[in-house]
């Protein structure tokens, strides 16, 4: 074989080589990409928020059932939708995980705020617009511990989305609480974040 042809047929094969090696590359960048695999961390996050946004659906049944108010029975709708999305994740990757009936939680610190909020929310129309604010308030600062320790895409669509409607929520019941002459004084949240949310115009959430 003369020097040209085989130089000829070299840089074919080096080139072969080059494409091959780098289009596997590739593929294993955007499986990285898509793929990412859950930390525990992740895990966690997911079991906690489909619990907790179980607790504010739960509640606010059993308050609509109680006073009737369209508040409760409008959110109670949009927290399954909450529930479902995070379901919708743990299916994804494939984490176990059980739905207790109404009222009850594997996690024993939601299963005694349910059981506190029964209680105070039969008092009074005014004690159940307190309970959706707590619910709401505790919910967005959840969220957000979340949030600035997952890295993971899907986890952040997710809570962000979770956050907004938590958002929305509150300044449904902020109005509700303000119309019968009451205020909320934030539990979970700061003043800062809460007086931005309240004097902020209701958002469009995904």
């Amino acid at each position: 074989m003369k020097a040209s042809q085989l130089f000829r047929v070299t840089s074919i094969l080096v080139l072969i080589f080059s494409l091959t090696f780098f289009s596997a590359c590739s593929d294993d960048n955007d499986d990285d990409t898509t793929n990412q695999t859950l930390s525990l961390e992740d895990k966690t996050a997911l079991l906690y928020m489909l619990e907790e946004e179980k607790l504010a659906r739960d509640t606010y049944i059993y308050l609509t059932d109680l006073w009737s108010i369209n508040q409760f029975a409008n959110i109670k709708d949009s927290e399954q939708a909450h529930m479902n999305m995070v379901e919708d994740l743990l299916i994804q990757n494939n984490i176990e995980y059980d739905i207790q009936p109404a009222g009850e939680f594997e996690n024993q610190t939601l299963q005694n705020f349910y059981d506190q909020f029964v209680i105070d929310g039969a008092v009074s129309v005014a004690n159940s617009m307190q309970i959706g604010a707590t619910i709401e308030d505790v919910d967005i600062k959840d969220l957000q511990v979340y949030l600035d320790v997952t890295t993971h895409p899907d986890l952040i669509v997710v809570f962000e989305s979770l956050q907004c409607g938590s958002r929305n929520h509150l300044r449904s019941f902020i109005q509700g609480i303000e119309n019968g002459g009451n205020i909320y004084i934030p539990q979970f949240i700061s003043q800062d974040e809460f007086d931005l949310i309240i004097t902020s115009n209701q958002e469009q959430c995904n």
